[in-house]
């Protein structure tokens, strides 16, 4: 009985880190489309890197999040997709809003 414990922790953190993985190809996509479809001239109207930059940001972290050899191999996320799940979310949740309130006539330009 105490035996079988390793074994089954090892499952569930396998699953959990799939889970976490698959959640960040799609952060990645999200934001990736979304960076996409934006104006050019906004990202320097609020302050920001260019969008070329941000899509080279975005592009890479997914790039190295759908290729992660860790996963792969049974080691759990690597550091690659961590660091790629930081710069999808500061995306989303920094840069997405700011371009909305630019873009809508609601911001500070």
């Amino acid at each position: 009985m105490v035996s079988a414990v390793p074994i089954f922790y090892m499952d569930v953190e396998y699953y959990i880190s799939v889970t976490i993985w698959i959640f960040c190809l799609v952060l990645g996509a999200a934001a990736f489309l979304h960076c996409v479809v934006q104006r050019t001239d906004a990202f320097p109207a609020i302050g920001t890197m260019s969008k070329s930059i941000w899509l080279a940001l975005i592009g890479g972290g997914e790039l190295l999040t759908a290729l992660s050899p860790t996963l792969q191999l049974g080691y759990g996320l690597g550091i690659f997709t961590l660091i790629a799940a930081g710069i999808f979310s500061v995306y989303l949740l920094d840069i997405r809003p700011a371009l909305r309130d630019a873009v809508d006539g609601h911001g500070s330009w």
